[in-house]
Order: structure tokens, then sequence, then C-alpha cells
């Protein structure tokens, strides 16, 4: 698998394919992608909903957090998540970009910023993952 290719189980019939995420970049030090800004993700008022930035917030945290563990019979899940949502948006692309902060055993904690198309930050966010057995007994 390219580090530009998300796993097959997350390609279809997500969270992922329902909001129109595009990975662009994913490996174990940095996870890059997109969200188009259309009614499907707003709130009633015409603006990006903070659920959905949240959805891609996580997504890529725990996405970066599958690739340090995906040869090792583990998995990431979302443990907690906080999000700063600072710039409203109503329409176009916004970026997020998710680094990690902590990389332990049974914990990760990553980093995401979500930018708009001139760089402006719009949700900044915090999420911390457990590490699972994918084969729990």
């Amino acid at each position: 698998m390219s580090s530009l290719q998300a796993p097959p189980e997350l390609q279809t019939e997500t969270l992922i394919q329902t909001l129109g995420i595009e990975v662009l970049e994913a490996n174990k030090e940095r996870v890059v992608a997109t969200m188009p800004v259309t009614t499907r993700v707003h709130q009633p008022f015409g603006l990006l909903h903070g659920g959905a930035s949240v959805a891609l917030a996580e997504t890529v945290a725990s996405l970066g957090a599958y690739f340090w563990v995906k040869d090792s019979g583990m998995t990431a899940v979302g443990l907690e998540i906080n999000a700063n949502h600072l710039r409203g948006k109503r329409d176009g692309i916004v970026t997020a970009t998710a680094l990690p902060l902590h990389c332990g055993r049974s914990t990760h904690v990553w980093e995401v910023k979500i930018t708009d198309e001139s760089n402006r930050l719009v949700c900044i966010s915090r999420c911390t993952l457990a590490i699972v057995s994918t084969n729990p007994a």
C-alpha cells in the first residue's frame, strides 16, 4: 500500500465517502485530506457544521495512527477529541493536516489544523486515540 492510499475498508460506504473527504497524503508522520464545503456539510444557517470539521479531524488523526500500528495487529480508535471552530466557511474546500504529538504503546495524540484555501485556520483540534487489538478476545 502506498502512503497515499487509505486502507480499502476506509474507502467505500463510510463517513469518509459521505462527507466527500479525499486523502492526499497519509503516512505515520503526517496526514493531509480535503473536504468540500457544500450544503451536505452545512449547519442550518449555511455554514460548515462543526461536527463535519470534527469528523474530518478524527478521520485524519485515526488514519495517521493506523499507519503507526497496522503491522502489529493493532488499530486506532477515537478516545477523545476537542475542537475550536475559529472561522466560518460557506463553500469551497477545507484542508486538514494531522501531525502526531505523542505516539505511545496504548495511546496516540494528534494535532489537526483545518484551513481554508487561503491557509487561514478554520478549526484546530486535538484527538486522542486508543490503540487496540484488531482481534479482541
